[in-house]
């Protein structure tokens, strides 16, 4: 089964918490602390593997979550980070964002890795909190929560050359007969119902990859038929063959075929109509198609070289591929080649200003709770430990240098309310000694 589109959640690995310990050795009376860092947690890394074709896997698998960090030990020995979880996809992947639908990797060469989700770093032992007013502090920090998100995972098919046209006008026939690939063949539209990829060669030693793609009808790019099951597998492709039925063994028009497929492409994408294209005037040895052939040269205004051939006889198919694979070369000489990147996410960097004097978190009433909301301060409760005194000294500190405190009493509270930080009651008292 082919699987162009899926939708998976990706976790990164929490980082290890953080430890509280101390020097206890014979004659040395103040060892100080001596609790270790937490290790960090797991990336999740998607790697570009060549040999895969499809999202197939993910069917089966849509959850993806990394491993935590070791937490601290004594003696000073910090945790082991955890290794990355590599998740293998095939060449030509598109990661985006599921929710916001930003671009985070084009995943096109061989062995290319993105990070899609990063695993969080660990926490800080109390050897990193040892001052001269407190040299053996009960203070260790937890570890940061790895990333978390849905996302979408896009395959557009890498092929050199793509076969585009209507329905039942022998594409899938070609690539058969060009290549080693074996299509579904049948007499009735939409038998392709997947792109199929074969690799051809020529007698001068060339070679290129060629897609048999889904037939296109009219309103394609707005999903119907087919519709975007097919034109986002056109992007990648450097040249087009333009296959048609000069026959009109169907009572069509080959000119007007050739015309609406053109403005399909065209209204999904601008830049389509100028990839370099290829006419394969193809059932050639049937009735009528020499005269329709000749009438179609003289529609046609575009310089466009057209090849007669008969994917069903094979004729003209020589000339064909040579003069495709000689175009191919052309682009390739043409086109500077894209820099090779380890991680290639979108090209616009966000820039955040903060508002000058705006506070870091706000405050409001539920009944008779006060609620403190805040990626800051959130993220203080989330890496406080409330085992030890110093720390719960220290997140009491923090809150009042924050201005947190002070924005509390004025939105009225007193002594004993229940404020609520991060999922996490509290108790306000603004009488601790600090």
């Amino acid at each position: 089964m082919f699987v162009d589109k899926v939708k998976v959640y990706v976790k990164g690995g929490d980082g290890g918490n953080g430890m509280v310990a101390f020097r206890r050795e014979k004659y040395v009376p103040y060892g100080g602390p001596a609790g270790g860092d937490g290790g960090k947690g797991g990336d999740v890394v998607f790697v570009v593997e060549e040999g895969l074709r499809t999202l197939m896997d993910f069917r089966y698998q849509r959850h993806f979550k990394a491993k935590r960090g070791e937490n601290g030990r004594s003696k000073s020995q910090h945790g082991a980070g955890a290794d990355d979880l590599v998740v293998k996809v095939p060449p030509g992947t598109v990661v985006r964002d599921a929710e916001t639908g930003e671009l985070l990797a084009d995943l096109v060469e061989h062995g290319q890795r993105a990070i899609v989700a990063r695993g969080g770093k660990g926490g800080r032992g109390n050897i990193r909190f040892a001052t001269p007013v407190n040299p053996a502090p009960e203070i260790a920090e937890n570890g940061d929560l790895g990333e978390e998100r849905w996302v979408e995972l896009e395959l557009k098919v890498l092929a050199d050359i793509g076969l585009v046209g209507y329905p039942s006008v022998g594409k899938s026939t070609l690539l058969s007969v060009v290549s080693a690939a074996k299509p579904k063949i049948a007499a009735y539209h939409f038998t392709t119902l997947v792109p199929n990829l074969g690799v051809v060669r020529i007698d001068d030693g060339r070679s290129f990859v060629i897609a048999d793609l889904p037939g296109l009808i009219e309103g394609a790019h707005e999903g119907v038929g087919l519709g975007h099951q097919f034109l986002r597998h056109i992007e990648r492709t450097k040249v087009i063959i333009h296959v048609i039925d000069m026959a009109g063994s169907e009572g069509r028009d080959p000119y007007e075929d050739y015309l609406q497929i053109n403005e399909e492409l065209k209204l999904y994408r601008q830049d389509l109509v100028h990839r370099p294209q290829i006419i394969a005037a193809n059932k050639m040895d049937l009735p009528e198609a020499e005269e329709q052939l000749e009438l179609f040269k003289e529609q046609l205004d575009a310089d466009i070289p057209i090849y007669p051939i008969s994917a069903a006889t094979r004729q003209g198919l020589k000339e064909l591929m040579y003069a495709a694979a000689d175009l191919l070369d052309k682009v390739e000489r043409e086109t500077p080649p894209a820099p090779v990147v380890e991680h290639q996410f979108a090209a616009e960097r966000k820039v955040y200003k903060a508002e000058a004097d705006a506070p870091d978190f706000t405050i409001r009433r539920e009944n008779e709770l006060y609620v403190v909301e805040g990626e800051r301060i959130e993220r203080l409760v989330q890496k406080t430990n409330f085992q030890y005194q110093d720390s719960v000294l220290r997140f009491a500190r923090t809150l009042r240098t924050l201005g947190v405190e002070d924005a509390l009493r004025k939105r009225g509270a007193e002594n004993g309310d229940t404020v609520i930080i991060g999922g996490m009651e509290f108790e306000f008292n603004d009488e601790l000694d600090l």
